[in-house]
């Protein structure tokens, strides 16, 4: 972050979308769903600190796997509970399934390795024993 950003306070919609790499139509989509509540200034969007902050969150919570209703919701706790402690205690609550979650899905990829490693061995030894048949 630059001397400068640190110093803003208040960021266009191409502001965030160059510093975040991301299109305008996402920013807006997360305006839609609630989650960004920019001022306006005519028909010009002026977002705050807050909302870039909660914008970062968002992209890190997405990048986690957590669904935007699950980020909706740590921020309504937020802003219930500036204490936070409550918004941490779902925060663990939350990291506890997607682990789980991210767990089960290993679990299941390795069967399915199993799986296709066998019918693999099979089609191979299949081909093998035709061959031989062949020849």
């Amino acid at each position: 972050m630059s001397a400068n950003q640190s110093q803003q306070t208040s960021y266009s919609i191409s502001d965030l979308s160059k510093e975040f790499d991301i299109t305008t139509r996402s920013i807006r989509f997360y305006e839609d769903q609630g989650l960004l509540k920019p001022k306006r200034r005519g028909q010009t969007r002026i977002y705050s600190l807050k909302d870039r902050v909660r914008l970062k969150l968002i992209l890190r919570g997405k990048r986690l796997g957590f669904s935007l209703a699950e980020t909706r919701r740590l921020f309504e706790l937020y802003d219930a509970d500036k204490s936070s402690t409550s918004q941490l205690h779902t925060m663990l609550d939350l990291i506890d399934e997607k682990k789980a979650a991210l767990q089960q899905q290993m679990d299941d990829i390795k069967v399915v390795l199993m799986e296709l490693t066998s019918a693999e061995t099979q089609c191979r030894a299949a081909l093998e024993d035709g061959g031989k048949a062949k020849a």
